[in-house]
């Protein structure tokens, strides 16, 4: 019993050293436990005025807003108003109105979608079109027709809505005479397009059918299909040339010779004498029958001195 008294006090014995160890682990770890209690006490804790950074926030959300109208001014300051039709006119003319790029992309993105606007008011349903922006263009927007002629309406007195099935059927287009403005009223002709056709009837002398628009760069036949109907052909208009007095210069306009069978039709008549009709082209060698009836409602074989 002595001796097992004895091993537990030599366990619990620590020398000074030992006891100097012990002591210091102790004050560390009590340092450890208290450092957060002294750090809350002598730390300051921050206040924040919420009132106050709504107040900057709402300056900061204004300053924005003024920023863009002083920026909406000064593109209605530089815009250039003309009138013209939602419907047809291309990006070089939103952006000479005074529309940014965002601004057109959105309204082509409409438009590539179906939507069409049928009233002026139509455009207001743009959504990045200002009350500002609208009410600056407003006087100068035109509908064509086309777009008004069998829309859903209102019917006040029913209190349902009606559709016009009894159609006014639209005027045809003299397409040897029509301007490029009286094109734009044509669905599905855009500026674009509309120059396009004058420049082809302009080097032509003018249509003889109708079939001829296939022949307008980027005017393929899902595009006549849609347009056909609005025209009508008067071959009276067309300008004729004289293949008797005409020279290089004056058929080189013409888009159905190349420049070999210009040459040869000319050094034909050189050295053999005035063409007497259509059927004398079929002794140029150069000449098939397809060109020759593509380019005979285009000449005439008058004497050089008529």
């Amino acid at each position: 019993m002595r001796g097992y008294t004895n091993s537990i006090r030599s366990f619990f014995n620590f020398s000074k050293k030992e006891l100097n160890g012990i002591f210091f682990l102790f004050l560390l770890i009590l340092i450890i436990l208290a450092g957060p209690w002294f750090y809350r006490k002598l730390s300051k804790q921050q206040v924040y005025d919420l009132e106050t950074f709504k107040l900057e926030a709402s300056n900061f959300k204004h300053s924005g807003i003024r920023v863009f109208k002083l920026n909406e001014k000064k593109e209605a300051l530089k815009a250039e108003y003309f009138e013209f039709d939602p419907n047809s006119i291309g990006q070089k003319e939103w952006k000479k109105l005074g529309f940014s790029i965002k601004q057109i992309r959105v309204i082509n993105n409409y438009i590539a979608k179906g939507g069409k606007f049928y009233k002026k008011e139509d455009l207001k349903k743009i959504y990045s079109i200002s009350e500002t922006q609208y009410a600056l263009v407003e006087p100068y927007i035109r509908i064509a027709a086309t777009y008004t002629s069998n829309k859903f309406v209102k019917d006040e007195k029913q209190g349902k809505s009606a559709t016009f099935n009894n159609r006014i059927p639209l005027p045809l287009l003299e397409l040897n005479s029509a301007d490029s403005l009286s094109l734009l009223n044509v669905r599905g002709i855009g500026p674009a397009f509309a120059s396009r056709i004058i420049r082809f009837r302009d080097r032509l002398g003018g249509f003889y059918t109708k079939e001829q628009l296939k022949e307008v760069y980027g005017l393929d036949s899902l595009k006549y299909s849609q347009i056909q109907g609005r025209f009508s052909i008067d071959a009276g208009l067309i300008q004729k040339i004289n293949l008797n007095t005409a020279g290089f210069e004056q058929l080189k306009k013409h888009p159905y010779l190349t420049y070999k069978q210009m040459n040869a039709i000319l050094q034909y008549r050189q050295q053999h004498g005035y063409f007497q009709s259509i059927e004398d082209l079929n002794k140029v060698a150069i000449l098939n029958k397809e060109i020759i009836r593509k380019i005979e409602p285009y000449f005439t074989f008058l004497p050089h001195d008529q």
